[in-house]
């Protein structure tokens, strides 16, 4: 007979009718006390609702002085690319610092997010790891706080053989909806046509942010992948020359509304041409160094600087504040005027 709360059970199997104890069911579901598996994840997002969005920024996150998220500038950064007409966002991404960021962080912030915003935006959480275990353990707890989607790299520095790779994206792809991300500038190895093509059979691939070229991009397109442009210079033209969905973009954090234009309104190349020197600008130096230097100038987030990046010089602040003037401040966000800001206006911080 079973107790009045449910949760012990007795049975009658000893000779003489001794009821032999049964443990709770609880207490015996292999793996219970671990993140929910991708299976057990409820109202999981349809991959075509992933594979339509046309804009989606590589959201920055702010710190405070001491190193912690700045989660009140955080909000205000995501409501406005929302405001603005973005799809999408990647949290957590190399523009994101991802790779400042302990996994506690890291989860926190898609589950914050997606907590927030996730009802107006889709929500991708960067849960790529060079080390597969890390990488299927993010995803689960990704999708256990509900992001919509998974972004994930190749292997980098320990690089893998071509049929590691296929292992490695075989075992996070069933967790739901994915985008592997190429850019053999930072891993150093680039992911083939070929491991694409083996592992598009899952039905969870949504698509590739690709970032070697137009070409590769209609190697892509014109066989039914999915694909984002990774390189803001060139996504315009990946868009509507090469077949692109659109663009996994740094430049939106700063001008959403032109990014919108340029990937939704259509063939638009005079504004493409206007935000070429704000791209170039951006991309002086390893990205997010001029995004941080950027959003700081613009008064949206505090000047403050995890280690190793560090602002922009003198020279190129000055520059951005020209670039601002040019294209209209009024395009992009915040409210506060632009400033050029001093050196010593920049917090550093190595431990946090």
């Amino acid at each position: 007979m079973a107790s009045a709360l449910g949760c012990f059970s007795f049975k009658a199997t000893h000779r003489g009718g001794v009821p032999k104890w049964r443990s709770p069911r609880a207490a015996v579901v292999p793996n219970f006390h671990l993140p929910m598996r991708s299976h057990e994840v409820k109202n999981r997002t349809n991959v075509d609702d992933i594979k339509s969005l046309r804009l989606i920024t590589a959201i920055k996150t702010p710190y405070l002085p001491d190193g912690r998220f700045d989660l009140e500038a955080y909000d205000a950064l995501v409501n406005m690319q929302i405001e603005d007409g973005v799809e999408g966002v990647i949290v957590g991404g190399t523009t994101g610092e991802g790779q400042l960021m302990s996994w506690d962080e890291h989860i926190m912030l898609i589950g914050h997010t997606v907590n927030c915003f996730g009802g107006s935006i889709k929500v991708v959480g960067n849960t790529g790891s060079n080390s597969t275990r890390e990488a299927i353990h993010a995803t689960e707890q990704g999708f256990a706080v509900g992001m919509h989607a998974a972004l994930h790299i190749n292997p980098y520095y320990g690089k893998t053989s071509l049929e590691g790779l296929i292992s490695h994206f075989d075992r996070v792809l069933p967790m739901g909806p994915t985008i592997i991300y190429n850019v053999p500038s930072r891993t150093g190895q680039d992911i083939p046509t070929d491991v694409i093509k083996t592992v598009a059979k899952s039905p969870n691939l949504a698509g590739v942010k690709e970032c070697v070229g137009h070409d590769r991009v209609e190697q892509y397109t014109s066989n039914g992948v999915v694909v984002w442009s990774g390189n803001d210079d060139q996504c315009h033209d990946s868009r509507w020359f090469y077949g692109a969905t659109g663009v996994i973009s740094v430049t939106s954090n700063l001008v959403p509304g032109l990014m919108k234009e340029l990937m939704i309104g259509g063939k638009n190349a005079s504004q493409n041409s206007k935000l070429q020197p704000l791209i170039e600008w951006l991309f002086c130096e390893p990205n997010p160094i001029g995004l941080n230097t950027a959003l700081s100038q613009l008064g949206v987030v505090r000047p403050v600087f995890r280690l190793p990046y560090v602002p922009l010089p003198l020279a190129k602040r000055v520059e951005f504040v020209k670039i601002v003037r040019e294209l209209g401040r009024e395009n992009f966000i915040g409210e506060k005027d632009v400033q050029v800001l001093d050196d010593n206006d920049f917090v550093l911080i190595g431990r946090y």
